[in-house]
């Protein structure tokens, strides 16, 4: 039976598992489980706000154990061990946050608290009036008298989980002003042409010199990071100047995997079109700057770019397996005034003939703002190209819009000439190896 705000009931287990359940579907907001861990009202640390990106509390008492959508309900679990709390500990609230969108637009939102040996519900909070709020504190595990007991809260934040996190004690991480750019050595003398406003690839420039490494991670004392942007078809866009991602270099990976199971029509196109050896995918790019040099950065020509001379645009290197490293390529921001738009595409080199078997995953990773990411999702049609992301700058405003568009080029023309005739750059081409 499900309790009423404000009602209270005793946890006689010592371990317990909560859940945070709702109705996924189209138009639904993604939701995020979390759990604050709280001393006379506060957290002592940014150490105690436990959630997808801080899955663990040093204690072992609380452990975020991740998501999952199944027939249309989406699940979200964090695991409490009551007798790991530390003794200063009085309460471990139990909160929720929707990203894109508000808890109004997410129906049969509830949370479950269950024994983790037997899986006996416990206790059980359904929400029913929520409206504009974006983060939500659904309930707490709080002691009485050297018992534990579990309360349904019910309180709503229209400020988000930076709002919910604030209130509790928590630095919220801002948007911090670059510091000023280290002038960079003048680049050696080069044989490639001079860039025009439709540039061939050049067949051999040299490889520039590889960006500097990134900053090396902040003291544990750095506030953490709360905002996550995962781009759908329902929400596919951000404006990067509103999440305050507007400078330092931002990074763009591309991760990917290999289907295991496959089912239908779909599995006879995926042997079909795919083989699952040497698979070498390439991250590209086609960039127009303000002045209306034109061009594109890629592997294929050894056309890496550069990251402190035009086009601000520098590719890592070439990954042929897609595990935890990728194709990375990175964007200077701090040149983002001479960049007018920026397609992000992806093409296979070898090793299949379509992304019909693939999974794949997209990373913006701005130094300053908060990640934006977002999955390409099933290809059903025999696509050696895809469009990922398109950055615009309005002059106003800097947008990552999500684009996820497989490309299927005509006989005889390339994935990098379809990707440019799909979207107008109007550019030359020549071509091109590795």
């Amino acid at each position: 039976m499900s309790m009423l705000k404000g009602a209270n009931t005793p946890v006689p287990a010592q371990q317990v598992r909560v859940e945070l359940c709702w109705r996924a579907g189209p138009g639904v907001p993604d939701v995020d489980a979390s759990a604050l861990l709280l001393a006379s009202g506060k957290v002592r640390s940014d150490a105690d706000f436990v959630f997808c990106d801080q899955p663990s509390h040093s204690s072992g008492a609380v452990r975020h154990e991740g998501k999952t959508t199944t027939g249309g309900e989406g699940l979200d679990r964090v695991a409490v061990d009551l007798r790991r709390v530390e003794p200063e500990i009085e309460r471990v609230v139990l909160a929720a946050s929707a990203d894109g969108g508000s808890f109004g637009q997410v129906p049969g939102l509830c949370i479950r608290v269950l024994d983790s040996a037997s899986g006996a519900e416990l206790a059980r909070y359904d929400s029913q009036d929520a409206t504009v709020e974006t983060a939500f504190v659904l309930g707490e595990l709080y002691r009485r008298q050297g018992a534990w007991k579990f309360r349904a809260v019910g309180q709503g934040y229209s400020s988000g989980r930076e709002g919910l996190a604030t209130d509790f004690g928590i630095t919220v991480d801002e948007p911090q002003a670059p510091a000023p750019a280290a002038a960079p050595s003048a680049p050696a003398p080069s044989s490639a042409p001079a860039p025009s406003p439709t540039p061939v690839i050049p067949a051999a420039p040299a490889a520039p010199p590889a960006p500097p490494a990134p900053p090396a991670p902040a003291a544990s004392t750095a506030p953490v990071r709360l905002t996550k942007v995962t781009l759908t078809k329902d929400a596919p866009s951000v404006s990067l100047t509103k999440q305050g991602g507007i400078s330092g270099a931002m990074r763009v990976n591309l991760s990917w995997q290999m289907r295991k199971q496959f089912r239908g029509w779909a599995a006879k196109l995926r042997r079909a079109v795919a083989t699952h050896s040497d698979l070498d995918l390439d991250l590209c790019a086609l960039y127009e700057l303000t002045d209306g040099r034109k061009g594109v950065v890629q592997a294929l020509g050894n056309a890496f770019g550069a990251l402190h001379r035009p086009p601000y645009i520098h590719l890592d290197g070439d990954d042929r397996t897609g595990g935890s490293a990728g194709e990375n390529l990175t964007v200077n921001l701090d040149h983002k005034d001479k960049l007018r738009r920026v397609l992000i595409f992806v093409t296979i080199y070898e090793g299949a003939r379509s992304f019909a078997d693939l999974d794949a995953h997209v990373t913006l990773q701005p130094q300053h703002g908060a990640p934006v990411d977002f999955s390409l999702g099933e290809c059903a049609v025999p696509s050696p190209v895809c469009a990922l992301a398109l950055i615009t700058n309005t002059g106003s405003d800097l947008v990552v819009q999500r684009e996820a568009r497989f490309l299927i080029p005509e006989r005889g023309v390339s994935p990098q000439r379809t990707v440019d005739y799909a979207y107008g750059w109007g550019m030359s081409w020549t071509p091109g190896r590795k």
